[in-house]
């Protein structure tokens, strides 16, 4: 099969977008709703680093597939090439340095990023056909992958290096490969806006989880994942609490509150620009057809039933 034929560029994609944008201001999307399509187009992307079809195809590769951090890493960062434990620290954002270090630093002696970009797309492919079967050659799902892709071709890139690197992989032929790396696009476009977000709030990483926490998107236990030691989530707790958004024991403030809230809806502010290029109605169409691919993806119970980006508490 060939995945990568489609080779538009993230710049052509960024002007387009903002000529198009310019187009449907008079049913211009509202902020709120690049959240709601966020929840929709999330599970889509993360079956990336849960699906076993996937997992298969990285341990062929080398990874140890007891865990799903050794495969995780490389996964996500691969279209940065083989990029080191700074880059992708900086990028990631709000995993402890030195569990990026453990796993990036040999993740390139293991596979290049190209075996991984291949692997990836695989393994996308085969969880796909499993969880959605014949659903992949229907119609439905192609208007789905075409509206999505248009969203993420009229992405801006500047200032969003995963977006970036993620927007300059060709296109792959097949549209659930096209729904998924648009899906891909996108949730990585709203996160590197959304740590945008986190530094105007004055929040540094390990920070930026103690106060999501503190406002209960998940447990303390579940960001644990992210590495830091407790000496660290402890020290960055104090922190907050000198500032007046969270008590000593840990509990967010209305000030704090105040602040999380506020980096969500900047984070919704910075994200909606590619949804403006489909306009209210082509939202709202991408919207209905979304139900039933979130619905199979949910209902595989692949995903945690909590997770760290707090989707369904925010």
């Amino acid at each position: 099969m060939s995945e990568h034929t489609d080779k538009g560029t993230a710049t052509g994609a960024a002007a387009a977008g903002a000529a198009v944008g310019a187009a449907v201001d008079v049913e211009a999307v509202p902020a709120a709703r690049a959240r709601q399509l966020w929840h929709l187009l999330e599970p889509l992307h993360a079956l990336l680093y849960y699906a076993p079809e996937v997992f298969e195809e990285s341990a062929a590769l080398g990874y140890d597939p007891s865990d799903r951090w050794p495969s995780y890493f490389p996964l996500r960062a691969a279209p940065l090439g083989a990029a080191g434990p700074e880059r992708v620290t900086s990028a990631f954002y709000s995993f402890a340095p030195h569990m990026v270090a453990e796993h990036i630093e040999s993740a390139w002696q293991v596979a290049t990023s190209q075996q991984v970009l291949d692997a990836r797309l695989r393994g996308i492919d085969r969880a796909y056909r499993a969880i959605l079967g014949d659903r992949v050659d229907h119609p439905e799902l192609a208007e789905a992958a075409a509206l999505a892709r248009r969203a993420a071709e009229a992405a801006g890139t500047a200032g969003r290096p995963l977006a970036a690197a993620n927007a300059a992989l060709p296109w792959p032929e097949a549209p659930h490969l096209q729904l998924w790396h648009a899906a891909t696009i996108l949730r990585e476009h709203r996160g590197d806006g959304h740590l945008a977000a986190l530094l105007l709030g004055d929040l540094d990483p390990v920070e930026s989880l103690v106060s999501f926490a503190a406002m209960g998107a998940a447990s303390a236990e579940r960001f644990e994942s992210r590495g830091w030691r407790p000496e660290q989530w402890s020290a960055a707790v104090a922190r907050l609490a000198g500032r007046g958004l969270l008590t000593p024991d840990g509990t967010a403030t209305e000030a704090g509150l105040a602040l999380r809230r506020r980096v969500e809806e900047d984070t919704d502010r910075l994200a909606v620009a590619p949804w403006q290029s489909l306009g209210g109605t082509g939202v709202d169409r991408l919207t209905e057809l979304l139900g039933d691919y979130w619905v199979a993806v949910l209902s595989t119970g692949l995903l945690p039933s909590e997770s760290t980006l707090g989707i369904g508490k925010v």
